[in-house]
């Protein structure tokens, strides 16, 4: 039996957070709110080139130190992936690789897609909310 999406994601909070973390020198920030078919909620995803570490549990620190302390509501659940993971890398040819030089769009307007695999991970539903050079 398909489960219902009845709440979807806060991207008020996700850009808050991508925010907080470009204030602590977390550069290019690829973030999405993805909801995936084994979980039962909306995950932040989030990759960049600061977080790409040999052992994700460290990028997983590293973010929740960052964040620790800084909102009044409880944060997602987070996903950090590194950017040459096959779901990174299959987001930026699928979404952003035949964008006209200079093409921006703007932060705070989300893109949305679902129903797709990217890597090997199967999307029911995703908002784009960051990703550097396009997202401003």
């Amino acid at each position: 039996m398909d489960q219902a999406t009845l709440v979807g994601p806060d991207l008020n909070a996700g850009l808050e957070i991508v925010s907080v973390l470009e204030g602590a020198q977390i550069k290019k920030i690829i973030a999405l709110f993805a909801l995936f078919p084994e979980y039962s909620d909306w995950r932040l995803v989030l990759s960049s080139p600061s977080l790409d570490q040999n052992h994700s549990l460290k990028a997983g620190r590293k973010v929740h130190e960052i964040l620790q302390g800084k909102f009044d509501y409880g944060l997602p659940t987070l996903m950090i992936l590194p950017t040459k993971d096959s779901f990174i890398r299959d987001l930026r040819v699928k979404f952003f690789s035949n964008l006209k030089p200079g093409s921006s769009i703007k932060r705070g307007k989300p893109i949305w897609f679902g129903g797709q695999t990217l890597g090997k991970r199967y999307v029911t539903d995703a908002f784009i909310i960051s990703f550097p050079g396009v997202i401003v």
